[in-house]
């Protein structure tokens, strides 16, 4: 089910609800992210401050997955984006578009 997410705490209140719906504990749901028990509580609580690749670990642990509704027109764009980086990864010389 979809549930869109307008706040950190939104996502902190999805996550707090996988995982207590799951019965899983908050300091072995840290434990297997692999983060601090105050961050997964940092999180939880909503706090915005808490690290991106973080709150991703935390939501792929649970299985939840983040998405954006992007605009069909800022696809070709992405594209781009996706392929100078990977260029770039690969030591090719490239560009950086605006």
């Amino acid at each position: 089910m979809k549930h869109i997410i307008h706040s950190s705490e939104d996502l902190g209140f999805a996550l707090r609800a996988v995982r207590k719906s799951a019965k899983v504990r908050l300091d072995d749901l840290s434990q297997t992210a692999g983060v601090s028990k105050q961050t997964t509580t940092n999180l939880e609580k909503g706090k915005p401050t808490v690290q991106f690749g973080k709150v991703l670990q935390l939501l792929k642990e649970v299985g939840l997955t983040l998405s954006v509704d992007l605009p069909e027109a800022a696809l070709p764009a992405l594209r781009r984006v996706q392929r100078d980086a990977l260029e770039r990864s690969m030591g090719s010389p490239g560009s950086d578009h605006a």
